[in-house]
C-alpha cells in the first residue's frame, strides 16, 4: 500500500464513530490517562522549570530531555496496560489513523490529557512561585518559535520540526508496539525515542510533539505562550497522521 493510499484509508475511514461509548466502564482508562499525562508534564516540564539551571549542578537540556523520556517509560509500565499510556492527543489520534485505536474513545482521551497537563501546569505553578525571583516570563517550560523559541528559529522551522519529530515518534511507537516486535520493550524504545526527540528540538520549540504538554503550561503564561499554542497542535496531530501513514506503508502484511 502506498502512502497516498495510506493517507486516504485514514482519512475517510470513520467505521468507529457510529458505536456507543461507555463512559462509566471506560473511566479508568481516561483516569489513567489524565495521572500519565500530569507525570509527563510535571517530570517533564518541572525538570525545566526546577532543575535544568540549577545553579552548579543544573541538568541542563540533556537533564530535561532525559526527564520526558523518563516519564513515558515510567507511565508505560504503569499504566500502559491500563489504557495503553498515549499521554497525548497527538499519539491517541495516530495510534486511530494506524488502525490501533478506535476513534469513539478519541475525545474522551484527549480531555483526559488535557486535563492531566493543566492539573500538573498548576501543581507546578505552585511550586515554582514559591521560589522568590520566580518569573513567568521567563516561559515557564512554554513551546514557542521567532522570538520565543529557544535558539530563534522561525515559524517555519518550528512548523517542519514538529511535524517531523511527531511523525517519527509515531513511527517508533507504532513499530515498537507491533505484535511482530520483540516483547517487553516497547516502553524502553518509547522512551528513548521521546528523549532523542527533545535533544534534536529544544533549541528549535522547546519540544512540543504533544499538544496537552503545550497547553499545560502555556495557559499560565498566556500572551504569546497562548497566541502560538495554535501550532502546537496543528504541528503534532500532522506529524502524528504522516507518521501513521507511514507505518501503514512500511508495516503492512501484503507487501
Amino acid at each position: 500500500m502506498g502512502l497516498g493510499a495510506s493517507l486516504a484509508k485514514i482519512l475517510f475511514d470513520a467505521r468507529c464513530f457510529t458505536r456507543p461509548l461507555d463512559l462509566e466502564s471506560n473511566m479508568n482508562k481516561y483516569s489513567a490517562e489524565f495521572i500519565g499525562t500530569f507525570w509527563l508534564v510535571l517530570g517533564g516540564c518541572g525538570s525545566a522549570v526546577l532543575a535544568a539551571a540549577f545553579p552548579g549542578v543544573g541538568i541542563g537540556l540533556l537533564g530535561v530531555s532525559l526527564a520526558f523520556g523518563l516519564t513515558v517509560l515510567t507511565m508505560a509500565f504503569a499504566i500502559g496496560h491500563i489504557s495503553g499510556c498515549h499521554l497525548n492527543p497527538a499519539v491517541s489520534v495516530g495510534l486511530w489513523a494506524g488502525g490501533r485505536f478506535e476513534a469513539r474513545e478519541l475525545l474522551p482521551y484527549i480531555v483526559a490529557q488535557v486535563l492531566g497537563g493543566l492539573a500538573a501546569g498548576g501543581v507546578l505553578y505552585l511550586i515554582a512561585s514559591g521560589k522568590a525571583g520566580f518569573d513567568l516570563n521567563a516561559g515557564f517550560a512554554s513551546n514557542g518559535y521567532g522570538a520565543h523559541s529557544p535558539g530563534g528559529y522561525s515559524l517555519v522551522a518550528a512548523l517542519v520540526c514538529e511535524v517531523v519529530m511527531t511523525a517519527m515518534f509515531l513511527v517508533i511507537i507504532l513499530g515498537a508496539t507491533d505484535e511482530r516486535a520483540p516483547k517487553g520493550f516497547a516502553p524502553i524504545a518509547i522512551g528513548l525515542g521521546l528523549t532523542l526527540i527533545h535533544l534534536i528540538s529544544i533549541p528549535v520549540t522547546n519540544t512540543s510533539v504533544n499538544p496537552a504538554r503545550s497547553t499545560g503550561v502555556a495557559v499560565f503564561v498566556g500572551g504569546w505562550a497562548v497566541e502560538q499554542l495554535w501550532l502546537f497542535w496543528v504541528a503534532p496531530i500532522v506529524g502524528a497522521l504522516l507518521g501513521a501513514a507511514a507505518y501503514r506503508m512500511i508495516g503492512s502484511r501484503d507487501r
